[in-house]
């Protein structure tokens, strides 16, 4: 399964697509970047795609009115998880304005979940 890894150039537009909220935390993930909210994923970069998980209203909406694309490996993207449209990452600032309103509705339904449980230390 190949992992592509994340550029400087893709990790600063993640970053800036993900919501400033004081309990959003943004971590490394196998050479990308994951965004969480009480332990949860809402938003994960890998390679260049954005990924965003949504209500199942929200993702149809997105999946059906723009070209978006799996999200994770090719071999088995992640589940419930949508991978932003490509050219987003080509073109103009509107894009970017679209891409985090996405971010922040994915962060509006993963922090309606209960906190995901610390790992304990073996």
């Amino acid at each position: 399964m190949e992992m592509p890894k994340a550029s400087e150039q893709d990790k600063e537009r993640f970053r800036r697509v993900v919501p400033d909220h004081p309990d959003v935390v943004v971590k490394p993930m196998f050479g990308n970047l994951g965004a969480f909210i009480n332990g949860n994923m809402f938003a994960g970069l890998f390679g260049s795609t954005i990924g965003v998980k949504l209500s199942a209203e929200d993702k149809e909406l997105l999946e059906s009115s723009e070209r978006t694309v799996p999200f994770g490996p090719a071999e088995r993207p992640m589940g419930g998880y949508t991978g932003l449209p490509e050219v987003w990452n080509e073109e103009g600032d509107g894009d970017e304005t679209r891409a985090r309103a996405w971010a922040e509705k994915a962060l509006a339904y993963i922090a309606t979940l209960p906190p995901k449980p610390a790992k304990t230390s073996k």
